[in-house]
């Protein structure tokens, strides 16, 4: 056996020989006409011939926004033009109307005379269209703290219509005259209580055509309770009157004081009172004593001596309800004139009388006087209805042909 070759052995294990065909490129083989496109001989290509070629950049894009504008419909953009000329004449519009209002006001405040500047809405839109015509169709006008004669007027609300216009407007309005306007006062509660009862007298709703009135009045050192009833009228086409009644102070619990000399009137005691003097039979032996009283009480004068010499009749009398009513009935004024150490008896300060004779019913009634008159006014305005509500004395007015401004200045 021939030994055996190993470099035989090697040539087989190599690989086969490459078929024909064209020749395999390598990294650093270099081909035949390549020297363009690798001129290093790396044996690098360049980029496929598919592929999107360099280009300088394009500034135009920034401007894509024009662009878009350019491309939105013209009916668009007239519609667009318009809303925001529409826009600049409503602000313009507003302006003048605010400026109008607060030159309405002024003049209004000085053709009234008035502390506090007055409130004018002007109404309707456009306002400036209004003005070419010096022609407003509706103003609507609050007033606080009208003055109306003792007492302040809590709040004036008003509804002008028909208002001509005086001035070049809108920079200059001089007046104007209202043509038809309607009202509503408020004479409230609280002012009243401040302006009438000084912090001593309150007011209150006590009906449709009614006020209470509740205070203290100061009499000798005393503080008494002090009630009436005001009845609320209209009076002529300007005013409103009150009717006083009712009228009362109160002693305590002891007695109660009417002013006046009529039936009712008078000092006279509480049932409460007239009740303790009935189970006190000295007491009442030391009032049936005075003739006069006995005379007052309207019981006969044989029964009542009687009774001053029989105790048993004596309590058989004053024990019964109708002796209570009588003795309430009885008027102390013109009788402690003369016998001063009766009030004593009951519990009442002798100085007390002789500070309420000094008070006279009309004094007492004009502490609770709410009557008052719409202030003057150019034009003609008149009252409607008055009535009492829970906040005060509200009255309804209607007017015309009201100037104001430099066209109230030219009416007498």
């Amino acid at each position: 056996m021939a030994p055996v070759n190993p470099y035989a052995e090697l040539a087989g294990l190599a690989d086969p020989e490459p078929e024909p065909g064209p020749a395999r490129s390598y990294l650093n083989e270099r081909r035949d006409g390549d020297d363009g496109d690798d001129p290093l001989g790396l044996g690098l290509r360049a980029d496929t011939e598919d592929e999107d070629a360099w280009a300088p950049p394009n500034h135009r894009k920034a401007r894509r926004g024009l662009g878009r504008f350019a491309a939105v419909p013209l009916a668009v953009k007239l519609v667009a033009t318009v809303l925001v000329a529409a826009s600049f004449a409503g602000l313009a519009d507003r302006f003048a109307v605010l400026y109008a209002q607060n030159k309405a006001a002024e003049k209004l405040k000085d053709s009234l005379h008035l502390a506090a500047d007055p409130e004018v809405d002007i109404e309707g839109f456009p306002f400036l269209t209004q003005v070419a015509d010096k022609h407003l169709d509706r103003v609507r006008v609050a007033i606080p703290d009208l003055a109306a004669d003792r007492v302040s007027l809590a709040k004036f609300e008003a509804t002008a219509e028909d208002v001509t216009l005086d001035g070049d407007l809108p920079t200059s309005l001089k007046g104007g005259t209202v043509g038809r306007m309607r009202g509503d006062v408020l004479l409230s509660f609280e002012d009243m209580n401040r302006e009438l009862g000084a912090s001593q007298v309150k007011f209150s709703e006590l009906g449709p055509d009614s006020v209470r009135a509740e205070g203290r009045l100061p009499i000798a050192g005393h503080e008494l309770r002090m009630h009436a009833r005001a009845h609320i009228r209209q009076a002529g086409d300007r005013g409103i009157s009150t009717e006083i009644s009712g009228m009362r102070l109160d002693i305590g619990d002891i007695a109660v004081y009417r002013p006046g000399t009529g039936k009712g009137e008078g000092l006279q005691l509480t049932r409460k009172t007239a009740r303790q003097l009935s189970r006190e039979a000295a007491k009442i032996k030391a009032m049936l004593g005075i003739p006069a009283i006995a005379d007052r009480i309207g019981i006969p004068q044989d029964t009542i001596d009687a009774a001053l010499h029989n105790e048993a009749k004596l309590h058989d009398l004053i024990g019964t309800p109708r002796f209570i009513n009588k003795l309430m009935k009885v008027n102390l004024v013109n009788v402690v004139t003369d016998h001063p150490w009766l009030l004593q008896k009951v519990g009442i300060d002798p100085k007390i009388l002789g500070g309420l004779a000094g008070l006279t019913k009309p004094e007492i009634a004009d502490r609770f006087d709410l009557s008052f008159r719409l202030p003057a006014t150019p034009g003609d305005v008149r009252l409607r209805t008055v009535s009492v509500e829970r906040d005060g004395i509200r009255a309804r007015l209607t007017g015309t042909q009201l100037p104001f401004g430099d066209a109230a200045k030219k009416r007498p």
